[in-house]
């Protein structure tokens, strides 16, 4: 027995998809975000109740429609005479740890083995087929399940080439998803499958508060009743949403109410025309709701908050919504009595002090103070000023060493440490390569390195340790077969025995602990380098979250090195702590690398699975005071993290026409790979490989 969809309180932006989509499915499905706690799941399968009844073909296990069966189906074909049946729309749950035979269908094993028969067995897209397909924590479904999901929501159908079968059904399904931001973000391929988005937090008012708990505790005390009190509404609901889709067919989008969800697609600049598509069926939709047959401004309005503001996002750390100014402007601006814009943008290449009172070359009196950098810096041209002003702050000074290097160069320092600087803007962020960590883990599951794990792809197989969870059917049949006549084998049944069995082996991709040793010294702080020091970080940090990896962050400057945020699934923190960072001071490589080794032990005992990557930022050079080798301090801390066998990787940020190498040294001692910093970008392995063809 669920819970009653009418007694969930608030969440009015979440209900409004859900019925959009119960009276449209062509809208395409919903996503919805928020926290823990917020009865998204309650909501979601409370849908079922008030949709209406569909009409299937008797024994049919594909839900054909009686009115128009699907010629492809596997129990048919069916025909005029085939006996319809009435019967409520399905809601099917597809659990993150779904195996890809459960979500697509596979052969019926216990046939083929006793009977020699191959017969196809559904699996839950063809279960969802006319009703609602609910992924809960879709953000955490497995890549190779997303694929498949991907396939079926675009196509409308499903394919199934395994094992010896080779089926097609139709799959058209209401697709809903929900998902905690926190634990990470969809592949953009997927997020743009759903229709309409909408973001849910718990309600801050405490009356509405109190009637949230004051409803659960009376559904808890006797559900039957409590249903039963809801029932009336219920009903009136449901035939709400039949009358809507009755009304539907002859809702009429026109020219005008086209041209406003045009307008408002292309002023939030979003990409394809998908969300066009969309804001126009979720129009249509809204209007049926409400019992009218032509489109107006408030339903473009109403469908734009709902399908547009998960399309328009840049990358993972934008935050989701509208602005209302744009929306208002796009909708005010797509009228067709709208006033011509009276202050338009003067042309590119037109001087807009041109024209009356302007100086006959064009070019205007500066207004006193108001003189050119040339004229400020005292001088014209020449080649400084074609490169931008002079560094501040010292910032030139702080590309080399402030005394000459001591044996391999920036071992210490006899100057003062250089004072601290603001936190510089990070560069803008690119995609990154993906670093992995060598050899087959057997962590959770992620899109980083390669783990064993219980779904993934099939890379073999082997005996059976306990009982088989997934079966790998042709090893099976291969180990069976030579004995057939030695059991006496007769009829097309096939016999086998325990012996027999052969576990499928699959591999797939698990998340690790990404942990981020950056250098925040006076080496560092030269603006240019700093600014592409945390781009190139920040870039890093994004990769991390679309892979779920955990993350940390260290930093070192001054006298030691502090754990700015400890490992965590909150890569936002990381990128906000990143972003404010300032830099100045000596360099203490060798307390950075311990306190990386401390961290990464105790995550070790807390989450012995999850294995951990280190990455650490630097230019490798490592000061203190008076009296040390810090560099030889810096790589003894290197030989522990090697020797407890942590995989890592050196950012060499080392820049100017001098370059000590000493990143590469601190690589080589802590047996991990070294890459420039301009190295990191995708587009530069592609590049590389080119090249070397």
């Amino acid at each position: 027995m669920t819970y009653p969809f009418g007694a969930v309180v608030g969440m009015d932006d979440m209900r409004l998809a859900l019925l959009l989509n119960a009276v449209s499915p062509a809208v395409g499905g919903v996503l919805v975000r928020g926290e823990k706690g917020t009865a998204k799941s309650t909501t979601v399968r409370a849908l079922a109740a008030v949709l209406p009844p569909v009409d299937v073909v008797a024994g049919c296990r594909f839900a054909c429609d009686p009115a128009a069966p699907d010629p492809e189906c596997p129990d048919g074909p069916h025909s005029a005479d085939d006996r319809p049946v009435t019967r409520p729309a399905r809601l099917v749950e597809l659990p993150v740890g779904a195996s890809e035979d459960r979500l697509v269908g596979s052969l019926d094993l216990e046939r083929a083995l006793t009977e020699g028969v191959k017969s196809f067995e559904p699996g839950l897209l063809a279960g969802a087929h006319r009703g609602v397909l609910y992924v809960d924590e879709v953000n955490l479904l497995h890549d190779h399940l997303v694929d498949l999901l991907l396939d079926a929501a675009a196509l409308g159908r499903a394919y199934v080439e395994r094992e010896g079968v080779s089926v097609r059904h139709a799959a058209r399904f209401l697709l809903v998803g929900t998902m905690n931001p926190e634990e990470g973000e969809l592949r953009p391929q997927l997020l743009d499958r759903f229709g309409l988005t909408v973001e849910v937090a718990a309600p801050r008012d405490a009356d509405l508060r109190a009637e949230v708990v004051r409803r659960r505790f009376g559904y808890d005390a006797d559900p039957a009743g409590f249903t039963a009190a809801w029932a009336a509404s219920e009903r009136e609901l449901a035939d709400q949403i039949a009358a809507a889709r009755a009304l539907l067919p002859s809702v009429v989008l026109s020219d005008a109410a086209l041209r406003q969800v045009t307008s408002v697609c292309a002023a939030f600049d979003v990409d394809g025309l998908r969300a066009d598509l969309v804001t126009a069926r979720a129009a249509i939709a809204h209007a049926a709701w409400c019992g009218r047959t032509d489109v107006t401004e408030d339903d473009v309005r109403v469908a734009a908050r709902l399908a547009l503001p998960h399309r328009r996002r840049r990358n993972p750390f934008d935050a989701p919504g509208l602005d209302d100014d744009t929306l208002d402007q796009a909708l005010e601006d797509s009228r067709p009595d709208s006033p011509p814009d009276d202050d338009p943008t003067p042309p590119e290449g037109t001087d807009p002090t041109d024209g009356p009172g302007s100086p006959p070359d064009g070019g205007g009196t500066p207004p006193p103070g108001d003189a050119s950098p040339d004229h400020r810096n005292g001088h014209s041209g020449g080649a400084e000023g074609e490169s931008g002003p002079a560094p501040q702050d010292g910032a030139a000074a702080e590309e080399q060493p402030t005394t000459a290097p001591r044996g391999e160069g920036g071992g210490h320092t006899d100057a003062a440490p250089a004072p601290e600087k603001a936190a510089v803007a990070p560069d803008a962020a690119f995609r990154v390569q993906r670093l992995e960590v060598p050899g087959i883990g057997a962590g959770a599951a992620g899109r980083r390195s390669r783990a064993r794990s219980e779904r993934g792809r099939v890379v073999g197989s082997r005996r059976p340790e306990g009982s088989v969870t997934k079966l790998h059917l042709v090893d099976t049949v291969l180990a069976a077969a030579p004995h057939q006549r030695a059991r006496g084998r007769t009829g097309t049944g096939l016999r086998v025995e325990r012996d027999d069995l052969r576990q499928a082996t699959l591999e797939g991709r698990e998340g690790n602990l990404v942990l981020f040793v950056v250098d925040a010294s006076g080496s560092m702080g030269a603006r240019s380098r700093m600014a592409a020091v945390k781009g190139a970080v920040l870039s890093l940090l994004m990769d991390a979250y679309q892979r779920r990896d955990k993350v940390g962050l260290i930093t070192f400057r001054g006298g030691d090195a502090e754990l700015t945020l400890p490992p965590t699934w909150s890569v936002e923190a990381a990128a906000a702590r990143l972003t404010s960072l300032p830099t100045g001071g000596r360099t203490p490589l060798a307390a950075g690398l311990l306190r990386a080794h401390e961290t990464l032990r105790l995550e070790r005992v807390r989450d012995p699975q999850r294995r951990p990557l280190l990455v650490v930022v630097t230019d490798g050079r490592a000061t203190g005071p008076r009296g040390g080798d810090h560099l030889s301090d810096a790589r003894r801390a290197a030989g522990l993290l090697a020797a407890a066998g942590t995989a890592s990787v050196v950012v060499d940020c080392e820049s100017g026409p001098v370059r000590l190498g000493l990143a590469a040294s601190l690589g080589t001692a802590l047996g991990a790979q070294t890459m420039r910093l301009e190295e990191l970008g995708a587009e530069s392995l592609v590049r590389t490989v080119r090249e070397a063809a």
